[in-house]
């Protein structure tokens, strides 16, 4: 039986339920999780089945993945630290009476394998982050990062190689 997104958020989100049974929600839910992930409590998937995640990742506590109009995809043996967020839409800067108009610019992220994205991390729409990367605490990336780099800074800005 398929739950409603908003049921398996608000149900995965609780820290009283154990890593085995989030998952279970999730995939009951329609995010795509590989083997030995685990999704800690307090996060948010919208656009659920436009999300896919790895084997063997870790995404912490009250991350937020966002993929209403594009795609979320992660590689394998990711590890997301808590409060990080993925965005594939944006708005258009609108007049002076209304700043945000409707969702535009709608772009897919993906986070190649063997990633890790610090806490607070922002990943924006049409993002692609290359295999190997670090993600310092707090960046917010805004372009593509080649592979095996090490990324920090508003917007990020490859700090040196891995």
């Amino acid at each position: 039986m398929r739950v409603p997104g908003r049921i398996m958020n608000a149900l995965s989100s609780l820290h009283v339920l154990d890593d085995d049974r989030r998952l279970a929600l999730l995939r009951s839910g329609g995010v795509s999780v590989g083997s030995g992930t685990i999704v800690k409590f307090g996060c948010m998937f919208l656009g659920v089945d436009n999300i896919s995640i790895g084997a063997d990742c870790f995404v912490g506590a009250q991350t937020f993945l966002e993929a209403y109009f594009a795609s979320i995809t992660i590689g394998d043996r990711v590890y997301i630290a808590h409060r990080a967020n993925l965005l594939t839409a944006t708005h258009a800067i609108g007049g002076r009476e209304q700043r945000a108009s409707l969702p535009q610019q709608l772009w897919p992220v993906e986070v190649g394998s063997g990633c890790w994205l610090g806490t607070g991390a922002t990943v924006l729409p049409g993002v692609t982050i290359g295999e190997g990367c670090v993600i310092a605490a707090g960046a917010v990336v805004a372009s593509d990062c080649a592979s095996d780099g090490l990324y920090a800074g508003v917007p990020a800005r490859r700090i040196r190689d891995l």
